[in-house]
């Protein structure tokens, strides 16, 4: 909901772009610099059509029946109360993924359904791993790291000494360093794996993530401490309140020279080290569990998520109901 609220409110003209102040203070969210709105505000300028068209959404919201949102009520409640004073049929019905990764009522639910792949690879070389022992990196399906990027991530995981597990797109394999090994006791490469899965096993210890909203919502949900290094879109955002409003992750400095923004290798040592080894990284696993605690009690029954559901699924049988009584009325009416 942050970002929805951002794109709401720069709709209606609260957030001007292009962006000319530092601080942006919009109600119930925390105090955002300009880094932290999505990334479309400060490409804003070079095309304008993306943010254009995400603000656009906004100009008929008000008439939706029912506006259904992918989190859950305990995660953002401040945003979410503010929120439903403009649509009082906002309802939040996540975290959305399998069941038995969270309340575990539905036994057949056991993944999205959408891949043709599997993950014997990984989880076995994971099942040779101590307990939370294991970082696991992916910066998603969409945006193409920079070589450069690649290169200070291949080595700052290497020269850790920490196991990784990192997924390396196909497309981006050849971006990898000639010296960097993918497959070795410490480290595995792989082109593909289930995250589901991953993050659910007991080997893992942390997240390297782009921080979009599916690996946001999954981490959370399996209470797995991230490291935060968004790219794109929503992703600043997410990654603020990941770091900074729920705790449960660090985020690396970056070199931010001529519009090019490199995470080094040492920022992402020292952030692995942090969290893996530090007091901090402690605090950060905590408030990860208890943040995984009330994302499952929300879809477990009687929870906020699963009442919303029930709503929702009764008024769509209310709506039918009704228009079955309208369709018998008229039909009484026309025989007659």
């Amino acid at each position: 909901m942050p970002v929805n609220s951002i794109y709401y409110h720069a709709h209606k003209g609260k957030i001007k772009v292009p962006l000319t102040e530092d601080e942006i203070l919009l109600p119930e969210l925390p105090k955002l610099q300009q880094g932290d709105l999505p990334s479309f505000f400060s490409t804003y300028e070079e095309d304008a059509s993306v943010l254009n068209m995400l603000l656009d959404q906004f100009s008929n919201i008000h008439e939706a029946d029912w506006v259904l949102c992918n989190a859950f009520y305990e995660m953002e409640k401040e945003v979410i109360d503010w929120t439903m004073k403009l649509w009082p049929k906002l309802r939040t019905i996540g975290p959305n993924i399998p069941s038995m990764f969270l309340d575990k009522r539905l036994q057949d639910d056991q993944e999205y359904g959408v891949s043709q792949f599997k993950s014997e690879e990984c989880l076995e070389w994971l099942d040779n791993k101590p307990k939370g022992s294991v970082l696991y990196v992916s910066f998603g399906s969409l945006v193409p790291l920079a070589e450069e990027q690649i290169r200070e991530v291949a080595y700052g995981l290497r020269d850790s000494g920490r196991y990784f597990l990192w997924v390396v797109r196909a497309s981006e394999e050849s971006k990898l360093p000639k010296d960097f090994e993918k497959n070795s006791d410490k480290g595995l490469v792989v082109t593909w794996c289930s995250q589901l899965q991953v993050l659910a096993h007991e080997a893992i210890g942390g997240f390297i993530t782009h921080c979009g909203w599916n690996s946001t919502l999954e981490a959370i949900s399996l209470g797995v401490p991230v490291i935060a290094v968004p790219q794109w879109s929503d992703q600043p955002t997410n990654a603020k309140y990941l770091v900074d409003v729920w705790k449960v992750g660090i985020r690396p400095v970056v070199d931010d020279d001529d519009k090019k923004i490199i995470m080094r290798k040492e920022a992402l040592e020292f952030c692995i080290r942090e969290l893996m080894e530090g007091d901090k990284g402690k605090e950060i696993r905590s408030n990860a569990m208890k943040l995984r605690n009330l994302a499952v009690e929300a879809v477990s029954e009687g929870g906020s998520s699963n009442k919303n559901i029930i709503e929702f699924v009764n008024s769509l049988f209310h709506v039918q109901k009704t228009e079955n009584v309208i369709e018998s009325v008229t039909t009484l009416i026309d025989n007659n």
